[in-house]
């Protein structure tokens, strides 16, 4: 039986496809993470790139342009739904967690 196509995020794939709703280059994927995290989550170059790699041989985001060699993504359709999923079981996940932790039983 084949395994389900990324079923659950990382942090750092989680943060890289929700920042390239607007195009973005490697770098500024960085650069957006830490700024939008507050430094709590990062992305070092080698991760960055071998995430970027496979979302794209996966059809999961595609490259728009190459300027000053610096390569610009975005997200496809099929990236937006494994985003939207992934948004779907967090907000289940924190729901949950209310539940139980505020007495919500």
């Amino acid at each position: 039986m084949p395994r389900k196509q990324l079923k659950n995020l990382t942090e750092p794939m989680y943060y890289i496809l929700l920042i390239l709703k607007t195009p973005n280059h490697g770098y500024g994927i960085m650069q957006t993470v830490e700024e939008m995290t507050e430094g709590h989550v990062k992305i070092g170059a080698g991760t960055l790139y071998t995430l970027l790699s496979r979302f794209e041989k996966e059809g999961i985001i595609e490259a728009l342009s190459e300027e000053d060699r610096k390569k610009n993504y975005v997200i496809t359709n099929k990236g937006e739904k494994i985003l939207e999923e992934e948004f779907q079981r967090l907000k289940r996940l924190v729901q949950d967690g209310e539940d139980t932790l505020r007495g919500g039983q």
